[in-house]
């Protein structure tokens, strides 16, 4: 574990803060609850509790988002283990005597198909989501992405 992310969860076991609750956000500085605690994440568990809470969600709205993110949440797994694969496959392609140009090149169109299909999971998954919410939860979720509280 992260030594920050153990200072937080030393600091915050317990205590009230430590829950999303009304205007307080969720924890004390709302990072984790936004799925900031893996670079580019858009994870279920804590960035579901905090839209719920942000968005006043009803139970079938959670249900559906959780869903949603849950499909997003493996695309962009996928996506971290094409991107290990790519990174081996660069590394084989350089350590030879000379240079595998073309293993490089099917390893860089790898990355970039992998890079598509997850713009196109985001894409999909933002349009459900769109689908689900009703016009004031859409501005606030709006709102949340704009100024980077929601990363997606």
């Amino acid at each position: 574990m992260h030594p920050h992310v153990m200072w937080w969860a030393r600091r915050h076991r317990g205590s009230p803060e430590s829950v999303c609750h009304p205007g307080g956000g969720c924890g004390s500085g709302g990072h984790f609850a936004a799925g900031h605690d893996e670079p580019g994440a858009f994870g279920v568990r804590r960035p579901l509790r905090f839209l719920a809470h942000k968005l006043d969600l009803d139970e079938k709205q959670a249900a559906s988002v959780a869903r949603i993110l849950d499909e997003l949440k493996t695309e962009r797994a996928q996506a971290a283990v094409d991107d290990r694969r790519t990174t081996s496959e660069f590394a084989a392609a350089f350590e030879g005597g000379t240079f595998d140009n073309e293993a490089a090149g099917k390893a860089a169109d790898g990355r970039v198909e992998s890079a598509k299909r997850l713009r196109d999971a985001v894409v999909k998954a933002l349009g459900e989501i769109h689908a689900v919410l009703d016009a004031e939860q859409r501005e606030t979720f709006a709102y949340l992405i704009r100024t980077g509280v929601l990363s997606i």
